[in-house]
């Protein structure tokens, strides 16, 4: 017999906001505690603003919660162009009252501490914008910017915590950033115990290869995937792969398309691959291996679907002159656009940059010289991989 009774009744679960980026709300759970502090740590250039301010794009727009974004960095017009980049239009969010930028300007050289320091001013300013905007997402970029002038360290780690106390009795969904600090995950090391949540983002190098990744290091409340989690920022904003090998619940199609080999199609039943798959064509030097990706990407553009090819050893047009050899025109394909090359991922942009058609090729596999001891490659492509199995991909 069990030694615990029967659960009765359905607890409440903890309430989320989610967050709209791609990837981020399924490892989560749903996205971040809705009403509650969350940290952004990393360090300089690791992506703590774009991914605090794509929080409160998606949630005006997808989710129609608006935003208060106080910066002690960067004015609005800065903001503004930063973020343009993106394909976030600021101006128009907040002209249609969406959004609202307030610059906190925080010059050392021009704070004198006399007296008791404490924050109220900042209350009173935040919550005037959150009343003003019915705001119901804020973001405070970055914490340390505006302790900088604060020597006194107790006063520091009060005010620090009245801060996530007033945001969190104020019921908003708040979002702020911090510097990495040296062995500890942000500069004062308190930030990290006060806060509901602590996502971590990190930009490292190793070998000449940068690779971006994101850690869920604390969630009170809730379940998430503990995983470090490669992650993209492109001109459609932040994408955490791997997403769907969480609950590998996608559909397989039965459909099947055609290898363009017609011996090859003989051998897998006479109707080729099935569509969505992930197809390893292994094989020593010569085989034949990137003459069969040509094949398969030349018959899916001539059935009028779009391909995506990542040679990361030959360019574009060595491949394109190699095909012809054997009678492959893959080159209209490319001025009709139905085939893009990609093969500048790995070395130019990092290895996870760029891997976003009905058909891709990844060919050869990474070369041996570039991987060095780091396995984070497999992962994204793994992922990358994944992604491609849902229908319609």
């Amino acid at each position: 017999m069990s030694k615990h009774p029967p659960r009765t009744r359905q607890l409440p679960a903890l309430a989320k906001a989610p967050t709209g980026i791609t990837g981020f709300d399924e490892i989560t759970g749903g996205g971040l505690p809705r009403g509650r502090p969350t940290l952004v740590c990393g360090t300089a250039g690791c992506g703590k603003t774009l991914f605090s301010m794509e929080f409160l794009v998606r949630g005006a727009t997808d989710f129609a919660e608006p935003g208060v974004f106080m910066s002690f960095e960067e004015n609005e017009r800065e903001l503004a162009q930063n973020v343009a980049s993106l394909g976030f239009d600021l101006a128009d969010l907040i002209k249609r009252r969406l959004l609202l930028l307030d610059f906190v300007r925080t010059e050392q050289s021009e704070i004198h501490e006399a007296g008791d320091y404490d924050l109220e001013g900042l209350f009173v300013r935040l919550g005037h914008a959150i009343d003003q905007m019915k705001a119901k997402r804020v973001v405070l970029d970055t914490i340390e910017t505006l302790f900088a002038a604060l020597p006194n360290e107790l006063v520091l780690r009060s005010e620090l915590r009245r801060l996530f106390r007033w945001l969190k009795d104020r019921g908003v969904t708040a979002m702020i950033t911090a510097e990495r600090g040296d062995g500890t995950l942000t500069r004062h090391g308190l930030e990290e115990y006060v806060s509901d949540c602590v996502i971590l983002l990190d930009h490292r190098v190793i070998e000449q290869i940068s690779t971006r990744r994101l850690r869920v290091v604390k969630y009170r409340g809730s379940v998430h995937g503990t995983n470090e989690y490669p992650f993209l920022i492109d001109e459609s904003g932040f994408s955490v792969l791997p997403i769907t090998s969480l609950g590998l619940d996608h559909e397989a199609p039965t459909e099947r398309m055609s290898t363009g080999i017609a011996q090859l199609d003989a051998m897998l039943d006479g109707k080729g691959l099935y569509r969505a798959a992930s197809v390893l064509v292994s094989g020593t030097a010569g085989s034949g291996k990137s003459s069969i990706a040509s094949h398969v990407m030349d018959a899916a553009c001539a059935r009028g679907e779009r391909c995506l090819y990542f040679p990361f050893e030959e360019a574009q047009a060595q491949i394109v002159r190699n095909m012809q050899s054997i009678g492959l025109d893959l080159g209209r394909w490319v001025s009709r656009g139905l085939l893009r090359f990609q093969g500048y991922a790995d070395k130019a942009s990092g290895f996870s940059q760029g891997l976003r058609h009905h058909c891709t090729v990844h060919e050869p596999d990474v070369p041996r010289r570039q991987r060095g001891n780091d396995r984070s490659r497999y992962f994204v492509v793994d992922g990358h991989l994944d992604v491609g199995a849902q229908p319609g991909k």
